[in-house]
């Protein structure tokens, strides 16, 4: 299991050096741990670090592509800072991605930067949503049709607390295991969730399976236990990138994190053979989109 986590020793957000070893690994699921670089707080930006300054109605604060602060609570100025600070966070994420990954540069479309001012420990969640259970990401309202999801994190609590995560098994054996019992894709079921507005596009085939293997993982607790997997801490500080929707992953404690979620069209990957779209076309014998 060691080998799902890869440790990069770069001390910079951007790099001149291309190493396709490190693409490699990005997609064959493993999580990329760059143990040295670092996001400066400002004095101004640990006005921002309390978990009162999140809406209590929304799960995390978000900003989205076109600059909207989303989830937070406080005045224009805390609003404006706080905005700022994920901002900053974007444009170094965008860095890091587009040198040490730069066969992905002018294909990646920007998703959401968000902060997570909340203790794991203590959300009350359903089994569904609680992200404490390992699971791929896939996502019941907003299908992706095979777009990659990609993620960048950092954990920038000031009091040092690490974040930890469990990484489970590969994909292809989270496949095995669970392809079997996926209940049949039906081509009406999805027009109909789309008419009525449940999902914001045509929930695919490939939608279908990765929505029944993440709920598959996520409610068996046996597997839950007992499946190979691996806890690490990411000490404050430390940034860690994976394909979310590839990495098996779960998030167990921890408070004060950022993310930046950019998508990938699967033909924009280094390997077109790689991810859970080629992986579930060779285990189903179908093009699932």
């Amino acid at each position: 299991m060691k080998n799902q986590i890869v440790d990069v020793d770069a001390a910079e957000w951007k790099s001149d050096s291309t190493q396709n070893n490190w693409v490699a690994d990005l997609e064959a699921g493993k999580v990329l741990h760059f143990t040295r670089l670092d996001f400066p707080i400002s004095a101004l930006d640990r006005h921002f670090f309390t978990p009162q300054i999140r809406h209590s109605k929304s799960r995390n604060i978000s900003l989205d592509a076109s600059g909207n602060l989303k989830g937070a609570l406080g005045g224009d100025q805390i609003q404006a800072g706080l905005s700022e600070m994920m901002g900053r966070f974007r444009s170094q994420s965008l860095s890091l991605v587009n040198s040490y990954f730069s066969c992905y540069k002018g294909y990646l479309r920007l998703g959401p930067t968000s902060f997570r001012p909340s203790l794991i420990e203590t959300r009350n969640q359903s089994w569904r949503a609680d992200d404490r259970r390992l699971h791929v990401d896939a996502f019941p309202t907003r299908p992706t049709d095979g777009e990659r999801i990609l993620r960048v994190f950092i954990n920038v609590n000031p009091d040092k607390v690490p974040r930890v995560w469990r990484v489970g098994e590969p994909f292809e054996k989270v496949v095995e295991r669970f392809l079997a019992n996926t209940a049949p894709y039906s081509a009406w079921r999805a027009k109909a969730l789309n008419l009525f507005g449940v999902t914001k596009s045509l929930r695919s085939e490939y939608d279908h399976l990765m929505l029944q293997l993440h709920d598959a993982m996520k409610q068996d607790l046996n597997y839950q236990h007992n499946s190979p997997q691996l806890t690490i801490e990411f000490p404050t500080g430390s940034v860690w990138v994976c394909f979310s929707d590839q990495a098996s992953h779960a998030a167990m404690s921890g408070q004060y994190m950022m993310e930046q979620t950019f998508h990938l069209p699967v033909s924009n990957q280094h390997d077109t053979h790689a991810g859970p779209l080629a992986i579930l076309r060779r285990y189903t014998g179908r093009e699932l989109i």
